[in-house]
């Protein structure tokens, strides 16, 4: 197992063939912010492992979204567990990636969580939607608006922040000027769709552009854009554009911690067939350290690792 020299960490899942968005290095970085770790990545026999390594007291997390080890992965755990001792890693906490499917075979305590969409971008996309959602797409565009892509941010913060304040969002939502400065860095990888009206940005998402999938990040939406049912034209233009370039999916994600809600149910009428399963896992490398902190190796049910619940208040939960 050797951590990668940052110099090479992209260029290496180059040669691996793991172009991902949620894989590289400036991906993970601005994960880094929100979790005040260090970006590494792990490569072993084939296999890599982008991950956050935290301190006081060492584990490591998934960025935020998706990841996990990807390739040879049975030969990779054994090795990720003897770097985890030799490295003081207590716990590891992983949110696996459902395109990869990494959560098969993984020995660590999986918990399945309601599935994830990713609208399959073949075929009359219109027609595969749900009724309703065709009934919105229609509805938009006869308002008028239209969907540009763009690079960069531009404008995406603020329409952002004002969809977290409506909706009342914890402050972890509410990401810092260097998490904004650590996304930019994906460059090109790093595409915005704008739904317009006139000259007013009604509603905008921040994808991950890496194919064949392109996965939907962050959306923001103006009160103007609700009534007009924009996010529908938004998401359904931009799956278009996606599969004039030859991607294979558009990952939408899944409802609110894993759940089966109405935002699942919102994405899942773009293509009812998409679901692909979801899962999340836990590991504890050392027990009495895990049991001095104040967690029970033997029941790692709920909100883990427990020694972060109240460092964690206000953030997302496990």
């Amino acid at each position: 197992m050797r951590e990668v020299d940052p110099a090479v960490w992209d260029g290496l899942l180059a040669e691996l063939g793991y172009t991902d968005a949620y894989l590289r290095r400036s991906y993970v970085e601005s994960t880094c912010v929100l979790e005040r770790g260090r970006p590494v990545l792990l490569e072993h026999d084939g296999a890599a492992f982008a991950c956050v390594v935290r301190d006081e007291p060492p584990d490591v997390v998934t960025p935020y979204g998706y990841g996990g080890p990807v390739g040879a992965a049975a030969a990779f755990w054994p090795a990720y567990e003897a770097w985890c001792r030799g490295s003081g890693v207590v716990t590891t906490f992983v949110r696996f990636h459902p395109l990869f499917a990494n959560q098969r075979g993984a020995p660590l305590h999986v918990e399945r969580l309601a599935p994830t969409i990713a609208w399959r971008l073949d075929g009359d996309l219109l027609a595969g939607m749900h009724s309703k959602h065709r009934n919105a797409v229609r509805k938009a565009a006869g308002a008028g608006l239209e969907v540009r892509a763009a690079q960069g941010l531009g404008e995406f913060r603020p329409l952002y922040e004002e969809t977290m304040r409506r909706a009342g969002a914890t402050p972890f939502y509410f990401f810092s000027p260097a998490y904004w400065r650590a996304l930019a860095g994906l460059g090109d990888a790093l595409a915005r769709f704008d739904a317009v009206r006139g000259d007013e940005v009604v509603a905008s998402a921040l994808c991950l552009a890496t194919p064949p999938w392109l996965h939907y990040h962050l959306g923001a939406t103006a009160e103007a854009g609700r009534a007009l049912g924009a996010t529908t034209l938004l998401l359904y233009e931009t799956a278009r554009w996606a599969q004039e370039r030859g991607y294979a999916r558009f990952h939408l994600g899944g409802g609110l911690s894993g759940k089966r809600d109405s935002l699942h149910e919102f994405k899942r009428r773009f293509d009812p067939g998409g679901e692909l399963e979801a899962a999340i896992g836990k590991a504890v490398h050392d027990p009495a350290a895990y049991r001095a902190l104040g967690g029970d190796p033997d029941d790692l049910r709920g909100f883990f690792p427990a020694y972060r619940r109240s460092r964690s208040a206000g953030a997302r939960a496990s």
